[in-house]
């Protein structure tokens, strides 16, 4: 029997998307589910959930387990073949809100904050000493398991776990999977999508849609017209303006478009949220405070929504598009299926850094997770990977090192904080925030 740790276990709707699509996965049906979570409330709930989920889709054969607290995170993890990570240091409250609040008095805004900037590398740096701690544990009683990390900041977390630890790790996105297709719509294209070809590849969140095919045709310079069109119209108030503006924007600079939602992007560039030019935000519909804004909406139907969840005896599940099953099935089943994962460069890019983590894709069979040689990327493309691979490397250095300058340094790198912020701006911001989260950071010097 085949055991999968479930770390963070208590976000419900990933926790059966993910052990979901694993029941429904032939050839790994009796497993061993070990639910990890440090929220006694929250763990119970998954529980109860993927309980129901194994009684209706896999006849009750997967053992479940739940585990609470530190004292009980190795339990959870010995003898795991696969380790899944989806936690959330600090939780919305206080830590996100922190994150949000506090640049925003300095005129810095953001829209996500999990990424980059200065939302970003802070929530790197609470949990980098949290995988730390996971990494140990496994070391010493699953040291074979292979880690599938969910949570984000995916290049930092994932390239820390990479770079310093004995885990063998990979990443893993929603965005991949959904690029090609969500574009093809958006621009009216819907019925290219079933037989387009693409290729993706560059780092998480601002990986780029390299080529898109169908049968043969280069679908890429239509696509461009219909955005730029789409673009166009809206800016000028003859249409509706859509959520993809930004993205649109920068396919038509730059040629390319990447893989993440326009409200991920337009904080990952200095050139969309200007305070000097605010007309700016709403003219390319840019939501601002975005992800505050749904953690609340999502607090807020919780009840409703439990009561869906956990309390639901007859609660089923379709097999969704993550990664995390297909990836336990073909190790397990030493079947050849191809993702997109987020490894280490190691060549496969040829101008990008060779110790960043690129997301490309990757084959997966019973002797792991092997990433494919994609080659260099169109010079520009690179160029604003290397803008992001610049703070990741050295948010990663400044959580081992402790070093408050390195954290200094990531965030006088980071695209939209320098060009928003001074020198002294971004040393005075970061205290404050090394402050405000002193209770979960260890001490930096």
């Amino acid at each position: 029997m085949i055991k999968v740790a479930f770390m963070g276990a208590g976000s419900a709707v990933f926790a059966k998307n993910v052990l979901g699509d694993c029941l429904l996965t032939p050839g790994i049906h009796d497993l061993h589910i070990s639910l990890y979570d440090i929220d006694s409330e929250r763990l119970q709930d998954s529980s109860r959930m993927l309980e129901n989920l194994n009684n209706n889709l896999n006849q009750g054969r997967a053992g479940i387990t739940a585990h609470l607290g530190v004292e009980q995170r190795r339990e959870a993890l010995r003898g795991a073949d696969f380790v899944i990570n989806a936690i959330q240091v600090g939780g919305y409250e206080p830590s996100t809100v922190i994150d949000f609040d506090l640049p925003k008095k300095y005129g810095l805004r953001q829209t996500i904050a999990d990424t980059l900037g200065i939302g970003g590398i802070f929530r790197a740096l609470r949990t980098i000493p949290v995988l730390r701690d996971f990494a140990e544990d496994m070391e010493a009683v699953c040291p074979e398991a292979w880690l599938l990390n969910y949570t984000n900041p995916m290049s930092i977390l994932t390239g820390y776990m990479q770079h310093h630890t004995g885990v063998k790790a990979v990443g893993l996105c929603h965005s991949v999977q959904v690029c090609a297709s969500g574009l093809l719509k958006k621009v009216g294209m819907e019925d290219k999508i079933e037989q387009a070809r693409w290729k993706i590849a560059g780092i998480n969140h601002m990986a780029w849609l390299l080529e898109i095919k169908n049968n043969g045709e280069d679908l890429y310079p239509e696509i461009k017209r219909r955005a730029a069109a789409m673009n166009s119209a809206a800016r000028r108030g003859e249409a509706e303006k859509h959520n993809d503006m930004v993205r649109f924007e920068l396919m038509r600079h730059f040629g390319y478009y990447n893989t993440e939602s326009s409200e991920h992007t337009a904080e990952y560039h200095p050139y969309f949220i200007k305070t000097g030019n605010p007309e700016l935000i709403d003219e390319l519909n840019i939501p601002l405070d975005e992800y505050p804004r749904r953690c609340r909406k999502q607090i807020e139907k919780w009840g409703k929504l439990r009561e869906d969840l956990v309390d639901n005896q007859q609660l089923s599940h379709q097999l969704s598009s993550e990664y995390g099953a297909r990836i336990i099935g073909a190790m397990v089943k030493d079947e050849t299926s191809c993702i997109g994962g987020n490894v280490l460069n190691h060549g496969l890019i040829p101008n990008l850094p060779g110790d960043a983590c690129v997301e490309v894709p990757c084959l997966v069979d019973g002797n792991g997770v092997q990433g494919v040689y994609v080659g260099a990327l169109p010079e520009q493309l690179a160029a604003l990977n290397r803008t992001h691979i610049n703070v990741h490397l050295l948010t990663i250095e400044a959580a081992c090192r402790r070093s408050k300058d390195k954290v200094y340094q990531a965030a006088m790198l980071d695209p939209h904080t320098r060009a928003e912020l001074t020198l002294d701006q971004i040393r005075d911001l970061c205290d404050d925030l090394f402050a405000a989260h002193r209770d979960i950071l260890p001490d930096y010097q």
